[in-house]
């Protein structure tokens, strides 16, 4: 065989490398043809409850006016706020998606939150203690306000587990101690499934149950993992996310990212 059918097909075949991977100057990527959507940074915003303009602030309270100053700076920059659910699907992806999270269901997130959401037209994930409107806490929101915001098409409503969020010593975090969804110093397996997994899967069932949809999302409580409750997770919540600071890269997956905390104190500029 001459050599000039071997170098026209070694010049076809690197032409074909370059339209799937790019074209590569030194160390950087100067173009590259996009396959797949999920190929880009999207940055995760974690907050919690909110409190009326004017009130005293701590780590986990954000003002109306904070949070629009944070929707003012996000849709400067043309970020597009998506849902769990719209990331499984690659066509739905706009060029720069950005996920909002809630955690925990304060009944702020319906009077504050929600009327704000419906001014920008944003969309966010509220992810609660699910136990909570089950036992009407009057802090958090209920089973109906959940289901009119998730009706809205702008909120999404995820998990944050049944009632594995340290309720004992009213939320907070221990120190030292396992935490969350972590298995108890010498816990047998038996115990570890009653106590934890049983956890987890009631409260897919019960937000099933209630909001007429299976749940995509579920925030760790404190944002710590436990391996032997990965596998149910993702079963169960194509969608996770945790706290360590950073931006999420969709080229990674949907599973256990992170997320940025926001303050009062901190402008949404500083954090990605």
């Amino acid at each position: 065989m001459s050599p000039r059918p071997l170098f026209g097909f070694g010049l076809f075949a690197l032409f074909a490398l370059c339209l799937l991977f790019g074209v590569f100057y030194g160390d950087k990527v100067v173009w590259k043809f996009k396959l797949d959507p999920y190929r880009q940074p999207m940055p995760i915003l974690m907050y919690h409850h909110m409190l009326p303009d004017g009130s005293d602030c701590n780590d986990m309270t954000v003002t109306p006016s904070k949070l629009r100053q944070d929707f003012d700076y996000i849709r400067k920059q043309g970020y597009t706020p998506v849902l769990p659910r719209e990331l499984l699907d690659p066509d739905s992806m706009p060029e720069k998606p950005i996920l909002i999270t809630f955690d925990d269901g304060y009944a702020s997130n319906y009077h504050l939150l929600f009327p704000i959401l419906q001014e920008y037209g944003f969309k966010a994930v509220i992810c609660p203690i699910v136990c909570m409107p089950d036992l009407l806490a009057t802090e958090f929101c209920s089973w109906d306000m959940y289901r009119e915001m998730n009706a809205s098409g702008l909120v999404e409503i995820g998990s944050h587990t049944y009632k594995l969020h340290n309720l004992d010593v009213n939320g907070s975090y221990k120190p030292g101690e396992p935490n969350g969804i972590q298995r108890l110093d010498g816990e047998s397996d038996a115990d570890f499934q009653s106590r934890v997994l049983d956890d987890i899967q009631k409260s897919y069932d019960r937000l099933t149950e209630e909001l007429g949809v299976a749940p995509t999302c579920f925030a760790y409580p404190f944002g710590v993992r436990e391996p032997a409750a990965d596998a149910l997770i993702d079963e169960l919540f194509p969608v996770s996310l945790l706290t360590w600071s950073d931006t999420a890269d969709l080229y990674n997956g949907t599973k256990r990212m992170p997320r940025w905390t926001v303050t009062m104190w901190e402008p949404v500029y500083n954090l990605f």
